[in-house]
């Protein structure tokens, strides 16, 4: 089986995690550091602060921006569960922004008319969680104008597009936006195994998700409410969680960091491979903004929605391992019961219903993948 996504994992990487297996620190250590440091700085971003998941830099995110009951956050509804559960953590009401049917991100224009609505009724989002789907960003410009004008905070969720660029910059330098979130799953373009990163241009935002992330607990003196007992003194200033990352997570993801544009232009190659293949196949190839430079960690079509199950089901028997992202988050059973039902974003559920994701990683042969457009060709023109 060919699957759609899976690590690279080289000598170096392990090297730097037996270093830190062999070093003091295990965790809350100097490796965390190293690790936000030069995440910062490959993003342009003045702060960074490592976590172990997306979804936990979500949650601290939500938090830090004072998400909470009364509000309301928006986002799109393709995507993973967690860039809508997020707000539900914080008591917050959630709703969805319908699809752009081109880059299949959060639709500028339709969150323009949301918010007009929103503004006559009353009901103006506290924060808005934009997904960049595949790695594609978003129209962070005419969203960052949307905010200026409505009063809303801004999360990117860039859990696919660690390495993407937008206008020329790197994504997660929080140019357009309060917060930038990173994934390091398996799978992403880049990992710790498991862990995420929140970058961010605003001190204050950054030390609220780092206290957050450690059980709310500080021991820096300056921050002290009260006078220190002793040497031994810390503080619980909130009601945190643990949220930390592992020195051996963060080592990984530093040694990991030296090959992302390495990651990235083979993963461009092999789009730009499949894009030759399937230009006279009957089926939608993606379509990129020009003012996005992908990061391309997934490369999605779409077939005929009356035919998407017999050939994802022919696709996987042949042992190629396709996949579909995503199902829309709002007709998952837990949000119909939250009032969500089929026809409130038509474009979502379209796509939905027509995508399939095709095998693309750093460590797929074009040997491989001449074998996945071989089969993806003879079964959707059958």
């Amino acid at each position: 089986m060919i699957p759609y996504g899976r690590q690279s994992i080289d000598q170096a990487d392990i090297d730097a995690v037996v270093a830190v297996l062999k070093s003091d620190f295990l965790t809350q250590g100097p490796a965390i550091v190293r690790f936000e440091e030069r995440m910062a700085a490959y993003c342009g971003a003045e702060h960074a602060v490592a976590v172990n998941s997306a979804t936990a830099a979500l949650h601290l995110a939500c938090l830090a921006l004072g998400v909470g009951p009364g509000d309301r956050v928006w986002t799109s509804p393709i995507t993973f569960v967690a860039s809508a559960n997020c707000a539900l953590y914080c008591g917050a009401g959630i709703d969805f922004v319908d699809i752009d049917p081109r880059t299949y991100n959060l639709s500028a224009e339709r969150l323009a008319g949301k918010l007009q609505e929103a503004e006559a009724a009353g009901s103006l989002p506290k924060a808005v969680v934009v997904v960049h789907l595949a790695g594609q960003p978003c129209e962070m410009a005419a969203i960052a104008e949307l905010a200026a004008r409505y009063g809303f905070r801004i999360i990117e969720d860039a859990s696919h597009a660690v390495g993407a660029s937008y206008r020329g910059e790197p994504v997660g330098n929080c140019r357009y936006s309060d917060i930038a979130v990173f994934s390091f799953h398996p799978v992403k373009i880049i990992t710790t195994g498991e862990g995420g990163m929140a970058l961010t241009n605003d001190r204050a935002l950054a030390q609220s998700m780092a206290l957050y992330r450690s059980h709310g607990v500080t021991r820096e003196p300056a921050m002290f409410e009260q006078e220190p007992a002793g040497g031994w003194y810390y503080e619980q200033q909130q009601l945190g969680f643990n949220y930390r990352l592992t020195d051996i997570q963060a080592a990984l993801g530093t040694s990991q960091l030296d090959r992302l544009d390495d990651f990235v232009e083979r993963r461009r190659a092999l789009a730009g491979r499949y894009d030759r293949a399937f230009a006279d196949a009957p089926l939608t190839r993606p379509w990129q903004h020009p003012d996005g430079g992908s990061s391309w960690h997934l490369y999605v079509v779409r077939v005929e929605a009356g035919r998407r199950r017999a050939i994802y089901d022919r696709l996987r028997a042949a042992g190629i391992g396709v996949n579909v992202h995503y199902m829309p988050v709002h007709l998952q059973p837990y949000y119909r019961r939250l009032g969500f039902d089929e026809g409130l974003f038509p474009e979502a559920e379209r796509y939905a219903s027509e995508a399939i994701t095709l095998p693309l990683y750093p460590g797929l042969s074009n040997e491989q993948q001449d074998r996945v457009i071989d089969a993806v060709r003879g079964v959707v023109a059958s």
